[in-house]
């Protein structure tokens, strides 16, 4: 059961988390490169600001952007900034995100996010707490995939799962940390990959953030999973 409550004390706590650690960087490490090809961490930081307005969009009933140009134009025109000014932009975009989340609503409402993704209203701050997390391990500032809180972790784990269930593309897969296991891919016919190794590996590896190598695969090749 989805609580949303519970979720937005998440993303402010996560980024209360991101804020702290940004704000120890000077304006020439914001233009280091991140852990995401071609993006900057001035890239990340704006990104995650502009998510935040998006995510009100949604919530508002709005498109979540104008176009997949005008949000990748966005994202260039922010990158450059000085560190004080993308601290702020995060901060007051998230405040206007916990701002809309705090109107009284119907949080059972279907609502429409890009490419004509649908979800439950009640599951879009769940949504916010993964771009918070994973982006702030992105930044490559010393957040890494083994810091995230272990909710988060095997919730975001069942969340990728459940996204590459049933994907042509993608072997029969039964995951496990040795105490939990997900299922992915297309259903099994008889036959599975099966892909053991840590929480924080699993969770890499599904969300495009490691190779797998860190994995034990047996039944056949780690398979290759789609982009986000």
């Amino acid at each position: 059961m989805i609580d949303h409550a519970h979720d937005l004390e998440s993303v402010r706590d996560a980024t209360e988390r991101l804020l702290t650690a940004v704000g120890k960087l000077d304006n020439a490490s914001v233009t280091k490169s991140s852990r995401l090809p071609g993006w900057t961490r001035g890239h990340v930081l704006a990104h995650l600001a502009r998510n935040a307005d998006a995510l009100v969009n949604v919530l508002e009933g709005r498109p979540m952007y104008v176009s997949g140009e005008v949000r990748d134009a966005d994202i260039e025109r922010d990158a450059p900034r000085p560190l004080d000014v993308q601290l702020a932009d995060v901060r007051e975009s998230a405040a206007r995100f916990q701002g809309v989340c705090a109107v009284p609503a119907d949080w059972s409402r279907t609502v429409e996010l890009r490419n004509g993704v649908t979800d439950t209203a009640s599951r879009v701050p769940f949504r916010r707490w993964v771009e918070v997390e994973l982006h702030h391990v992105d930044l490559g500032i010393g957040y890494e995939l083994e810091d995230l809180p272990a909710e988060f972790t095997e919730r975001a784990t069942d969340a990728l799962a459940a996204r590459f269930a049933g994907h042509p593309a993608v072997a029969p897969t039964r995951l496990t940390d040795g105490t939990r296991a997900w299922c992915t891919g297309r259903e099994a016919d008889g036959h599975e990959v099966t892909v053991t190794g840590h929480p924080a590996d699993l969770l890499g590896w599904l969300a495009g953030r490691r190779a797998g190598s860190a994995l034990t695969v047996g039944g056949g090749p780690l398979p290759s999973l789609p982009p986000l």
